[in-house]
């Protein structure tokens, strides 16, 4: 990606919680940079040949940052390239993502995490940064080169998919964690407590006739990492949280200054198990037949109203400070079998703002408490030097969303970028949709309706 363009965007809504911005103003881009912002820019001052954007009625806030998604490559092109995946990025709004290990060749060595360096280069169109494995080949029993995979410039360690299991070698992992100050997010999953099962344990599973899933499975792993934090002083970060009893537990963490820090996903908050029934989660207690919806099919699973109100509860008051969206895609045949051979996993670059922003909509999120979720809260999971791209200061990088917070909108997967069309939402109708994105400076996304906004100014 090159910084390209010279753009005047004229009276937005501009929100930046890291420097606590709401309110309407202009901003000018630069070779890549933002050189002016949150003030009025008169037109006749600049030189020419720049580009208006008018984003009068439309938000414009800092790209938003993805600390957990999955792009399948190398290995899974199938599912999903570095390629497509960026493009579906960029079309929700993210312009900066990281792509989980759990590919093959794994990234568990130097050449795995040039090879996506550099694909990254040629093929996408928002920043790729790569998480680099915890153990070699994923199978946890003996440490990756930490120190070496932290040189060639991954930004985190997990072994995502599958939990560290051995707490010893979790131990270890959080103490060099400290040592090369990069976070490990570990997929807390106790296997012995989950096996089989395919959906929430509960009366959903019950009644559908499904091997559940246990809130212990999560919870057991993310007390047994908090303790290993606790003694090793190591940089943990909880995947994905799911139950009510997780939230719990983070908050009983900070409260003893335990440095912990966690994520939660926009399926999570949006929707719950019910789903599974299919029909966008409407049932009954005597209805039938159900249709099994795979595309719901996730894991974490999904779980009940009591949970996604302690996930909301714990996103308000600030226990949970980011959102990530573990972006899933999977083929068709992955997920046109029955639920129990059904692979986990949603695809969600495309729905993630449209989803969230029922929870501004319903007044239970602020719109700058969700921008700051998804920009500043995940940087700082990342660390000091990934602030920049968190921002709308002048003389940082021009990684900046425009969107209209109350566009409706049908999800349809056929005009999804994503390889993956696997969604719970398809059908449904959203509020809130991204209109255009631009990193570095660049345009990478934009709909039709952000192309008549926008107008080349030649004097």
């Amino acid at each position: 990606m090159k910084p390209t363009g010279y753009f005047l965007i004229k009276s937005g809504h501009l929100i930046d919680p890291a420097q606590d911005w709401d309110f309407r103003s202009d901003i000018l881009i630069k070779d890549g940079e933002i050189t002016v912002s949150g003030c009025n820019i008169d037109e006749d001052s600049l030189e020419q040949g720049f580009t208006t954007i008018d984003a009068s009625g439309l938000v414009v806030s800092p790209g938003f940052i993805d600390i957990h998604a999955h792009l399948r490559e190398p290995g899974f092109e199938y599912k999903e390239t570095i390629a497509s995946g960026t493009k579906a990025a960029a079309k929700g709004g993210f312009t900066t993502i990281s792509c989980m290990p759990n590919t093959d060749p794994p990234i568990d060595n130097v050449s795995v995490v040039n090879f996506i360096h550099d694909r990254a280069r040629s093929d996408g169109v928002v920043r790729v940064l790569p998480i680099g494995c915890v153990t070699k080949g994923r199978l946890g029993k003996e440490l990756a080169d930490m120190e070496e995979l932290a040189s060639a410039g991954v930004v985190a360690f997990s072994d995502d998919g599958d939990p560290v299991y051995d707490p010893l070698v979790m131990q270890l992992a959080l103490s060099y964690s400290g040592d090369l100050q990069l976070p490990i997010s570990n997929h807390c999953q106790d296997h012995n407590l989950s096996r089989g099962g395919v959906m929430a344990e509960g009366r959903v599973a019950t009644r559908l006739g499904l091997p559940g899933i246990p809130a212990a499975a999560e919870e057991a792993m993310i007390a047994r990492d908090i303790a290993l934090a606790s003694v090793t002083g190591g940089r943990l970060h909880i995947a994905h949280l799911s139950t009510a009893g997780s939230v719990a537990l983070v908050h009983n963490a900070l409260e003893q200054g335990i440095p912990v820090t966690s994520e939660v996903c926009p399926h999570h908050l949006c929707i719950t198990d019910k789903w599974v029934f299919g029909n966008n989660g409407t049932y009954t207690e005597t209805a039938g037949p159900f249709s099994y919806d795979t595309s719901t099919k996730v894991y974490p699973p999904l779980r009940s109203d009591e949970d996604v109100e302690a996930l909301i509860q714990g996103l308000e008051k600030g226990i949970i400070p980011c959102i990530a969206t573990d972006h899933a895609p999977h083929d068709i045949a992955s997920k046109q079998v029955t639920y129990e051979d059904a692979s986990f996993g949603i695809s969600v670059f495309e729905t993630a703002l449209g989803s969230l922003m029922g929870l501004v909509h319903s007044g239970r999120l602020s719109l700058p408490a969700l921008v700051e979720r998804l920009t500043t809260g995940p940087a700082q999971v990342l660390g000091p030097k990934f602030h920049k791209f968190a921002t709308l200061a002048a003389n940082t990088p021009a990684d900046i969303v425009i969107f209209d917070p109350d566009n409706s909108w049908v999800v349809d997967v056929n005009e999804f970028e994503s390889k993956g069309k696997n969604t719970p939402l398809a059908g449904c109708t959203l509020k809130g949709q991204v209109l255009g994105t631009l990193v570095q400076g660049e345009i990478v996304f934009q709909k039709s309706e952000f192309l008549e906004r926008v107008q080349e100014v030649g004097r």
